[in-house]
């Protein structure tokens, strides 16, 4: 009888505070993947305006960021920098970039994964491919960690 009561007590109040934990990390998630879709709008921003130190603002400046391209891994945000300044070296051969998201995850707190296309269009020709991103918030901020474009 006194289980019966404690169940018909407690359950209500354990489901309720149950949902409401889900609910504030669902609501959480949401606004932190918001928040990193600005950051790829304001990154793609930087791009169109040529900018390159601009659109490495949003990559996490330590040697252990990781950009993977068809030629392999680079490893380093100097080392990522100097191969979007060796490939992209005026803002004629930027063109102009465009994202779309394609899919987005927040996987906890601290780390989202975005997955998308790209497209980049030049006077001569006109480039495409996808990424996939894990951004972490490291120190409050949120950053690319790990580039995967191809």
């Amino acid at each position: 009888m006194q289980r019966s009561i404690i169940i018909r007590l407690v359950l209500p109040f354990l489901t309720t505070l149950i949902f409401n934990e889900i609910s504030y990390s669902q609501a959480t998630n949401s606004a932190e993947l918001d928040s990193i879709r600005t950051y790829l709008k304001q990154q793609q921003n930087c791009w169109n305006e040529g900018s390159l130190e601009c659109f490495m603002a949003y990559y996490w400046k330590s040697d252990s960021l990781r950009f993977v391209g068809k030629e392999g891994i680079t490893y380093g945000w100097q080392a990522t920098f100097l191969r979007y300044k060796k490939r992209y070296p005026d803002k004629l051969s930027m063109g102009q970039l465009d994202f779309e998201i394609l899919y987005s995850e927040a996987y906890s707190s601290q780390t989202i994964i975005i997955v998308g296309s790209w497209h980049l269009t030049r006077e001569n020709d006109n480039l495409g491919g996808h990424f996939s991103l894990i951004w972490k918030k490291i120190k409050g901020r949120w950053v690319i960690v790990i580039d995967h474009t191809s």
